[in-house]
């Protein structure tokens, strides 16, 4: 029985295993006739299809080469259409029995939608005006022993287009963009790093102390060296000594983990850029990610204003900036510059309605009402500046507000974008941060740090001033695609195992 599917449409259900067992019995007709798509080992390809549209007055009458995935096929006796799609869409191509012969074209005949295919032909245009290809050869490659989802609707199942992303690239074009995109952000952050004397660098994975970010982590164990290692949460700590080396200018683009739930906007797997410059402070990070941002802006989408989820985000004006104490006064009407105790801090959250923890310091309650009143209102770039030492401790203290740090995150679309320092040089106070931060951990807090003594002696053979961000990749490729979740821009995000 002919696959017959000209319109693309999903067959029913009880048809599947019928069309699934007719595709191996193809696959073995071939295979006995001496045909074994699987024995081949390359094929030629001269062009890809939207080469040849673009260079359409160039190539037509020329000979050309392509390979692809069959999408749609259209017997009609001695001639037929079917569409090739390669990495850069779909090209028609007009197969009759005259230019192949009669046992080639009944080969074509029983090929199906999503085998893999190599045609030889010449460049035309249709009398409808579509350019194509007039085989002159059409070599099966791969068999395709699996229905493909409809095609003109797409893959709708985000489940499936997850778990099978290699469907989803198949049929939704939209994806196949998303992450060709996110391909070339990676990349020309990279330049762009490069082209301002950073060097690229590489950190363990495997850690014995997860620091330099408030979360908690995996822990696996080494069989051989017989203890318990942590997959890392964060690159500060290791960068940060490659910049006591005399490195000056660091970065790593990498994998960290972090032992917590899925959103839209978390994967407990994740790529961060993590960087650190000697010689600069946070002022000389918020000029180096807002003109790192709207030149990944202008490379990849061509334009300074991009649209997210229906909003205009323009990336071509100076971003806010606003202290995290006026941002929390602005939207909330609480002033923290006029609190200056803990007992006052809690009593205001009482008052608003903001639940907090015991452990919970000052600064931890001025970051709760942050969260509550003012980061949904963050939708045009904007800089959150001096967040309090409480919750910030690798960062440099304000020199006239101890209190405070040299810090900032950068907000788009009310996510948190990047996450940067004046980076903690003294060596003293560090320990004192650490020395907090296991304190929280005692009390119950299981993403707080824990003591890196070899850090603090690499601090005390002496950091320069330095500047260090840290920036979402996976938000930032969501920020320029147009991608409402982190699994669409993530090829295999993680998911809850179906066994």
């Amino acid at each position: 029985m002919a696959e017959q599917n000209p319109q693309n449409q999903q067959p029913k259900q009880q048809d599947i295993n019928q069309l699934l067992k007719v595709r191996r019995e193809k696959l073995a007709e071939l295979q006995a006739a001496g045909k074994n798509p699987f024995e081949i080992t390359k094929c030629t390809v001269t062009h890809h299809a939207q080469e040849i549209k673009d260079h359409l007055s160039d190539l037509e009458g020329q000979d050309v080469a392509i390979a692809g995935r069959m999408m749609s096929k259209r017997v009609m006796g001695k001639a037929s259409f079917c569409h090739v799609q390669d990495l850069t869409g779909l090209i028609q191509v007009y197969v009759t029995r005259d230019e192949l012969g009669e046992e080639a074209y009944k080969d074509f005949k029983r090929m199906d939608i999503g085998d893999i295919v190599s045609v030889t032909g010449y460049v035309f245009v249709t009398k409808m005006g579509e350019t194509s290809v007039h085989a002159k050869g059409v070599t099966l490659l791969s068999k395709s022993l699996q229905v493909l989802p409809e095609k003109y609707h797409g893959l709708k199942d985000t489940d499936v287009r997850y778990r099978q992303r290699y469907i989803d690239l198949i049929v939704n074009e939209e994806s196949k963009r998303t992450f060709i995109a996110r391909s070339k952000i990676l990349s020309e952050t990279r330049k762009y790093l490069d082209g301002q004397g950073f060097l690229e660098v590489e950190t363990p994975v495997l850690v014995g102390n997860a620091g330099g970010a408030a979360a908690r982590p995996f822990v696996t164990h080494h069989n051989a060296l017989g203890e318990d290692l942590n997959l890392r949460i964060s690159l500060e700590l290791y960068l940060k000594r490659l910049i006591v080396g005399g490195l000056e200018r660091v970065y790593e683009i990498g994998r960290v983990f972090r032992n917590e739930g899925t959103d839209t906007r978390h994967n407990p797997e994740f790529t961060l850029l993590e960087l650190y410059q000697a010689y600069t402070d946070y002022y000389g990070m918020m000029d180096l990610v807002e003109n790192l941002f709207r030149h990944l802006a202008k490379t990849v989408c061509g334009t300074e204003k991009v649209m997210y989820d229906g909003t205009e985000i323009d990336l071509s004006q100076p971003f806010e900036r606003l202290t995290m104490v006026d941002a929390v006064c602005r939207y909330s009407g609480v002033d923290f510059n006029k609190i200056q105790t803990l007992e006052e801090a809690q009593a205001v959250a009482k008052e608003h309605h903001i639940e907090y923890e015991p452990h919970h310091k000052y600064g931890d309650i001025i970051n709760l009402f942050f969260e509550t009143y003012v980061e949904e209102k963050l939708v045009q770039p904007t800089f959150i500046m001096d967040h309090p030492v409480d919750i910030s401790p690798l960062a440099k203290r304000k020199p006239d507000a101890p209190e405070f740090t040299e810090r900032f995150e950068l907000f788009i679309t009310a996510r948190e974008m990047a996450n940067a320092f004046s980076e903690l040089n003294d060596p003293i106070d560090q320990r004192g941060r650490f020395e907090a931060q296991e304190e929280l951990f005692a009390a119950g807090n299981e993403e707080a740090n824990h003591t890196d003594e070899d850090f603090l002696t690499a601090l005390e053979y002496g950091m320069p001033p330095t500047g260090g961000i840290g920036i979402g990749m996976d938000r930032l490729c969501m920020l320029l695609t147009d991608s409402y979740s982190i699994r669409d821009v993530l090829l295999f995000p993680t998911m809850k195992s179906l066994n």
